[in-house]
């Protein structure tokens, strides 16, 4: 009778053993800082990506000179486009958009960076184009305009097909809209096609995925007359089979890198706004204590979220960085995968206040 109840406690030790084992993140990430982009403030909503073996940073926005919504600062969008060759390197100015731009998706196929919609202060725009750095310049390639102009969107690419989901039509919009438009990169002369939308909520500035065939779409928030709503839900399109809910995510992660960064059949996404501050962000202003800096991976294949680690932050924000070079994490910048690395390039770190710093994650 003991040996029989030995074995079983065995058996059963085994296997919670194996389930704790199943919990634990596949892959965690060493942070480090590649070279500031050159300007005092940093832009916030940035299209990025890679081109030919280089990273490219255009656009965004930003209030010069320190300023912040509720001390009369003005919001101020750009064009320029920064090229950086090598991780020690230094960026260069290497052209310009066709307009101040931002809040737009960016997507990389195998020639350059795509930027795809996006706004500036004149308002919202469908027109969408390639930039690619060829022989020491940037070239600009056209592509087919979205169906209706749209910022603050997500996109990825799945097998050479442009996924885009959710946003604004216009800067007055006071709710978002359910689109979901896709454009195949082999056959672009076919123009977007509007598919079935998400079953889920109409959302803005929610994070995208892409794996070999699927798209997702996590999180982001609802604004129904003027209102906004953290969402937590997950999302899972397949060509054939069309959307299927997955397992929520544990807190909202508005306005997180996107895409999600794909490794090891995981899907990760790092920080992002989770709600928590949003009501008191008028009155805490400078005291807001910045966003999320929690890294959440999602387990595609058990559908199932884990804790995989934080972000690096520094406590105090004029207090010098530690070796690693801790900052705040940021929200609404674009996730770039460049040099086996997770490249977060500026972005917001509290509501108004922009970095011009630029996260590297690469795996330990």
């Amino acid at each position: 009778m003991n040996r029989k109840y030995h074995l079983f406690l065995i058996v059963i030790l085994t296997m919670l053993m194996n389930e704790h084992c199943k919990n634990l993140p596949a892959v965690s990430l060493h942070w480090d800082m590649l070279p500031a982009i050159p300007d005092t403030t940093g832009f916030a909503g940035s299209f990025a990506g890679t081109s030919h073996g280089a990273l490219l940073v255009a656009g965004g926005s930003n209030f010069p000179g320190g300023g912040t919504p509720w001390n009369g600062g003005k919001k101020v969008w750009y064009d320029h486009i920064y090229v950086l060759e090598k991780p020690d390197g230094a960026w260069k100015l290497a052209g310009k958009l066709p307009r101040a731009l931002g809040y737009g998706v960016s997507v990389v196929d195998k020639e350059g960076l795509i930027c795809i919609g996006g706004s500036n202060a004149e308002g919202h725009y469908s027109e969408v184009f390639r930039l690619r750095w060829v022989n020491g310049a940037i070239e600009t390639d056209t592509l087919p305009s979205l169906p209706a102009t749209l910022a603050n969107s997500s996109g990825a690419l799945v097998k050479q097909r442009i996924y885009v989901a959710g946003g604004l039509r216009t800067p007055v919009a006071d709710s978002t809209v359910a689109d979901f438009y896709m454009l195949d990169l082999q056959a672009p002369a076919g123009g977007w096609k509007a598919l079935p939308p998400c079953p889920g909520p109409a959302r803005m500035l929610a994070v995208a995925g892409a794996t070999d065939d699927e798209f997702f779409l996590f999180s982001g928030a609802a604004l129904q007359q003027g209102k906004r709503t953290y969402l937590r839900d997950a999302w899972l399109y397949h060509p054939q089979r069309g959307w299927q809910r997955r397992a929520d995510l544990p807190q909202a992660v508005v306005a997180a890198p996107s895409p999600a960064w794909l490794e090891d059949s995981m899907l990760t996404i790092i920080g992002g706004d989770a709600g928590k501050d949003a009501a008191a962000a008028a009155t805490l202003r400078e005291q807001h204590p910045g966003f999320s800096t929690d890294i959440w991976s999602y387990d595609i294949n058990h559908d199932r979220w884990m804790l995989k680690g934080k972000v690096p932050v520094r406590i105090n924000a004029d207090a010098p960085t530690n070796p690693n070079g801790s900052y705040w994490a940021p929200v609404t910048t674009t996730l770039a995968c460049w040099n086996n690395m997770v490249i977060l390039p500026g972005g917001e770190v509290r509501p108004g206040v922009r970095t011009p710093h630029v996260w590297a994650g690469s795996k330990r």
